[in-house]
């Protein structure tokens, strides 16, 4: 395995982890019922979001707050949402991903996801 090393190693990963969270029981809900998402450019800017944080360079546009907020009062977002997807999230690096920049994928996520639940619960 190597490390995430490139904007095409970003979308690998957020790829495979779509591939985890749309048939999961516990986060998939959000993604095929409560919001109707085109995936095939979905992907691609949550990859640009990842790239940013990771790689630099990004040409993300976006407010991933405000969207999970809007989420949030369609459908209330619990820990138990946020915990499975840090779960996929990490694992998805685990089994692709090894060396520094996956190790900050992972320690990102974990930032984010206390952030995002955070906010989302208290606006």
């Amino acid at each position: 395995m190597h490390d995430i090393e490139s904007k095409e190693d970003v979308l690998k990963l957020v790829t495979l982890f779509y591939e985890k969270a749309i048939p999961d029981e516990v986060i998939g809900h959000f993604f095929t019922n409560v919001v109707q998402l085109d995936f095939e450019k979905h992907i691609p800017k949550i990859a640009e979001f990842w790239s940013g944080i990771l790689i630099g360079n990004s040409a993300y546009k976006g407010n991933p707050m405000e969207a999970h907020v809007k989420l949030n009062k369609l459908s209330p977002l619990e820990q138990k949402h946020f915990d499975r997807w840090l779960h996929l999230w990490k694992q998805t690096i685990k089994e692709h991903f090894s060396g520094p920049k996956a190790d900050e994928a992972s320690g990102r996520a974990e930032t984010i996801a206390q952030l995002m639940f955070y906010k989302v619960t208290h606006s």
